[in-house]
């Protein structure tokens, strides 16, 4: 094709004159430049390190464009496919620009002045999660100095729970006792039991895991082995539930308690302050592999629709349980006992990131699975290296959880580490 040009005039648009006000956590991001060529992609990298909400006021904005000669151009159209960026805490999002058509378009003008106001406001909440992977050479931040009963050791710790500043708190199930460990300490601190296996108000037998309530500045504690759920706030303790074969703690946003009962196969929820019989919000139908049953409930997780997730242990599968639902889905596993990426073996520990990825402690295969709901199989995320003591492997893990940065904790039963 032959096009005669008698003056060529570049476009140049210069946009977006952007104020952006921060509430809450700074955001790091790594800007991209944007080259739209013929046939070219562009990626745009964003770098996220914590949760935010940030507010952004686009103000008047105006692009003008102001052509004074006559003249006949040859231009390439370009259609622009739009991917939705979705911003993860360490994840790169591809934005893809691609030119599909070649027109011939011609101008005739002797002043012509495009402009374009923009006024805009609008409010944006990033939740950081999504993390893809982790080094394979994990760091003991609590234990791993042996078996025992010294400030520096664990005997087979089970639930823990992190913290806000990233202090841990673990069930030091046969130390009879809870220890809060701080970040980058070498010992842990005893803040419930210690006091040597019993039934007293100040002593603990076999705690199987434990929740900060924040509300109230305390710790609520499933003391398995006195089938009880107790709670200690600074010197004082009250029993909160009685005669329960609690194994696990949940706590949703809107102050409920959750508890799973391994004996009578079912989870039941109880507002604070009231603890009455409480209500099932899972299992409650009998032992069974049915989808309105549960076989040893073990720990549980309560997401912010109040979906509660549990790990079905001796069913070898994960459940899903919808707020007010009178059967659960299987989202992990259900698919016999095995090692497969489709089997669990005795699931235990369970966290949900926002974007529905399922993490679990599969306590018999020695690992870290992921699960994203829907899927017929999971992923390995850490472990699966045999059953051992080095960095790389996991000797029966039992819970596991995340922390705001996304940093992966998991009580190491048999090597009483974290």
């Amino acid at each position: 094709m032959i096009v005669i040009i008698s003056v060529i005039t570049i476009i140049s648009i210069t946009i977006w004159v952007l104020f952006i006000k921060k509430t809450g956590t700074a955001i790091n991001a790594t800007a991209a430049t944007i080259d739209v060529s013929t046939t070219g992609t562009t990626m745009f990298t964003a770098s996220i390190t914590k949760t935010a909400v940030v507010t952004t006021s686009t103000t008047k904005t105006t692009m003008s464009t102001t052509l004074t000669n006559s003249h006949t151009t040859t231009m390439n159209a370009i259609n622009t496919t739009a991917a939705t960026i979705d911003v993860s805490t360490t994840g790169t999002t591809m934005f893809t620009a691609s030119i599909t058509k070649t027109a011939v378009v011609t101008t005739s003008t002797t002043k012509t002045t495009m402009s374009t106001t923009l006024t805009n406001s609008h409010t944006t909440t990033m939740n950081v999660s999504g993390f893809n992977k982790w080094k394979q050479n994990a760091i003991t931040v609590a234990g791993g100095n042996g078996h025992g009963q010294k400030l520096n050791q664990l005997n087979h710790p089970e639930g823990i729970f992190i913290y806000k500043n990233k202090n841990i708190f673990i069930a030091d199930r046969f130390n009879h006792r809870i220890v809060e460990w701080k970040c980058d300490k070498k010992e842990g601190q005893i803040i419930a039991g210690g006091n040597g296996q019993g039934g007293r108000m100040n002593q603990l037998n076999g705690p199987a895991d434990m929740i900060v309530d924040q509300q109230n500045h305390s710790i609520i504690i499933a003391d398995r082995d006195n089938r009880r759920v107790i709670q200690w706030m600074n010197e004082n303790q009250q029993n909160l539930i009685e005669n329960i074969d609690c194994d696990a703690l949940a706590m949703d946003k809107s102050g409920f308690l959750y508890v799973s009962d391994w004996k009578k196969d079912e989870v039941r929820r109880w507002k604070i302050g009231e603890y009455n019989e409480g209500m099932v919000v899972a299992g409650g139908n009998g032992r069974g592999n049915q989808l309105n049953q549960l076989n040893n409930p073990t720990y549980i997780f309560v997401d912010e629709d109040q979906s509660v997730y549990v790990s079905d242990m001796n069913n070898h599968r994960m459940m899903k349980w919808r707020k007010d639902a009178k059967e659960g889905r299987i989202v992990a596993g259900g698919n016999g006992q095995g090692r497969n990426l489709n089997q669990l073996y005795k699931p235990q520990g369970v966290f949900v990131d926002h974007l529905d990825q399922i993490y679990v402690t599969d306590y018999g295969n020695h690992r870290i699975m992921r699960w994203c709901e829907g899927k017929e199989e999971g992923e390995i995320v850490v472990g699966g290296n045999g059953q051992g003591n080095q960095l790389i492997q996991l000797n029966y893990p039992t819970d596991l959880s995340l922390d705001d940065e996304g940093n992966l904790y998991v009580a190491d039963y048999f090597n009483d580490r974290i």
